[in-house]
């Protein structure tokens, strides 16, 4: 069984973002880029099936050149190889779908997995629009996966607001993982040493001929403002409240 993972690279959630005004991209000066956490999951996960089934996990990235540090923890997870499609251009969702999908259908594959979303932008589109790139079908926010390679059929659990379903479908098929699908490994020191001799494959995305103009154009990134100085209310209880409620009501506004 053939598994692409789709890997993107983010920033640490513990890292300060900073932005100049009116700025389109966030400053990357001294920026920590990790693999995004919810991939971490599909990688997992992608592991797990080759383990039980045979085959081989390919990791797919899109992005500069400083992704090839995600691809390397990705082979050093465990993966068989790795595809990098390489291009400083910042590009919206869809074009990266587009981009992804063409990238997929060169390579072929029995199942395409990636996280349920990107904890730098949040927008979880990229998997499913992958998904109607290629005509597939697609589950998403992922809890339990049960693959059948021989019936050629999948059944999943996800998640829903106060619940979860399952559901059932043909394969090939895109997955989102989402968190309690599995607990991702950490790279062992002779699997790293082993990653760097790994294959990782180039490609131009301008090689590609996908169309790369955006749906959506960012106009400009701000920080939100900062918040003022808590205000601590002592005396009679009584008053206090009072005072309280009012503040709530005149400037807070949430009453």
């Amino acid at each position: 069984m053939k598994i692409l993972v789709l890997v993107k690279q983010v920033p640490d959630t513990a890292t300060k973002i900073r932005v100049n005004a009116g700025d389109t991209v966030i400053q990357t000066d001294g920026v920590k880029w990790v693999i995004n956490p919810y991939d971490e999951f599909a990688i997992e996960e992608c592991l797990r099936l080759r383990e039980r089934f045979g085959g081989e996990v390919v990791v797919l990235t899109l992005g500069p050149k400083r992704v090839e540090e995600a691809i390397r923890q990705a082979l050093a997870m465990g993966a068989d190889r790795a595809i990098h499609l390489d291009s400083d251009r910042e590009l919206d969702s869809q074009a990266a779908a587009r981009v992804l999908a063409r990238a997929c259908q060169d390579e072929g594959f029995d199942l395409i997995m990636t996280g349920k979303q990107a904890v730098d932008d949040d927008q979880a589109q990229v998997g499913p629009l992958v998904a109607v790139e290629l005509g597939l079908p697609q589950v998403t926010v992922v809890l339990t996966l049960e693959v059948d390679p021989e019936a050629r059929r999948i059944r999943a659990e996800r998640e829903l607001e106060g619940a979860s379903e399952w559901v059932s479908l043909p394969m090939p098929a895109v997955i989102t993982a989402q968190r309690g699908l599995n607990e991702p490994r950490y790279p062992t020191l002779p699997n790293i040493m082993k990653a760097k001799k790994k294959e990782v494959k180039v490609i131009a995305v301008e090689s590609l001929g996908v169309p790369l103009d955006p749906w959506v154009r960012v106009e400009a990134f701000s920080l939100p403002p900062e918040r003022p100085a808590g205000k601590i209310l002592t005396g009679d209880p009584v008053e206090v409240a009072q005072e309280l409620a009012r503040l709530l009501h005149e400037e807070a506004k949430v009453i």
